[in-house]
């Protein structure tokens, strides 16, 4: 069990790292190719980040292991909305100007309410697998077409910042995007291994593990992201890393782990797993969208209540597994 510890912290530290490097080359890439700041900021950060979920839970998938697919995604969009986006509004208050993030909190509300549905019968077909990537390819496109169009949002203006903060030549970016992908699969597939020994010798199922360990790790790429967003002003685009990684999760991550190997879903991920995720993304959508007129906004207190919220969800994981 050593060992395996030792893979999960090893391909942990290699995944983050790895993760930040292929966003760098695929940011700076895309801007070098004349995509637009904000499809950028839209697109490819959301891909970017919700990288190592998307591998890990592809491969745990293909190797019979897709439990920990399915507690790595709902577990990265928990963490995702209750510890990285509570504890950067702790740090500094997330105010929401961008015209294109108050239409994707409620595209985000209702693909929470689809997966509550798919899951719903406690299995996730083949058939449910590719409704959700369809359903994702069609916000996709919507998300390439409001990226096209939306010049002047907010988000865009933050995005264009960062790219002439941080300029990269083009032989770089695209050195920086292949070893960034070659390491995230290599990584994932250290951490898989660790994390599915760990939960056979505990005892403990992969979901677990998945909701837990894997999901934090996988999520510190969004964490580094949106503190350092938010300590620079950019408000908008600390919460649109969040809203595009829970869509890409929701949709991709579970729709691509399901379509490489149908699963059963165990009774405790819809009692407690979604239905914290579903109240989590409902929370978000009431501060982020700004109801009856006001400017949407994520103050400390909210910000300290959704970490509260993470903290106790946790620990009652904790309790279910060793109490």
């Amino acid at each position: 069990m050593l060992l395996a510890l030792g893979a999960v912290i090893v391909g942990l530290i290699i995944l983050v790292w790895s993760a930040d490097r292929f966003v760098d080359g695929a940011v700076s890439t895309a801007s070098h190719l004349g995509m637009p700041p904000l499809l950028i900021g839209m697109v490819i950060i959301g891909f970017g980040t919700s990288a190592p979920e998307m591998v890990v839970s592809a491969l745990a998938a293909s190797q019979g292991s897709p439990g920990l697919a399915l507690g790595n995604a709902y577990g990265s969009n928990i963490t995702n909305i209750a510890l990285i986006l509570g504890l950067t509004a702790v740090l500094s208050p997330i105010a929401v100007h961008s015209q294109v993030l108050r239409k994707e909190l409620p595209i985000l509300a209702l693909v929470t309410v689809l997966s509550v549905w798919v899951v719903w019968n406690l299995e996730i077909s083949r058939l449910d697998a590719i409704l959700l990537l369809v359903v994702f390819t069609v916000i996709m496109g919507w998300s390439i077409w409001q990226g096209m169009r939306g010049k002047g949002d907010v988000l865009g203006g933050e995005m264009d910042k960062e790219l002439q903060e941080h300029p990269m030549p083009l032989p770089k970016s695209l050195m920086w995007l292949t070893i960034g992908l070659v390491l995230l699969v290599g990584s994932s597939r250290l951490l898989v291994w660790g994390a599915v020994d760990i939960a056979t010798a505990l005892g403990v199922s992969d979901v677990i593990i998945g909701l837990t360990i894997v999901a934090i790790g996988t999520s510190l790429p969004e964490l580094a992201s949106s503190i350092a967003a938010v300590r620079k002003g950019e408000h908008d685009l600390a919460l649109g890393n969040v809203i595009g990684s829970n869509l890409f999760n929701t949709l991709a991550v579970v729709g691509i782990a399901g379509a490489i190997h149908p699963m059963a879903v165990d009774p405790d991920v819809l009692s407690r797993d979604v239905v914290v995720m579903s109240a989590l993304t409902l929370s978000l959508f009431v501060f982020g969208y700004g109801l009856r007129g006001r400017q949407g906004r994520i103050n400390r207190v909210e910000g300290g209540v959704l970490v509260l919220a993470y903290a106790s969800y946790t620990a009652y994981l904790i309790y279910t597994v060793f109490g």
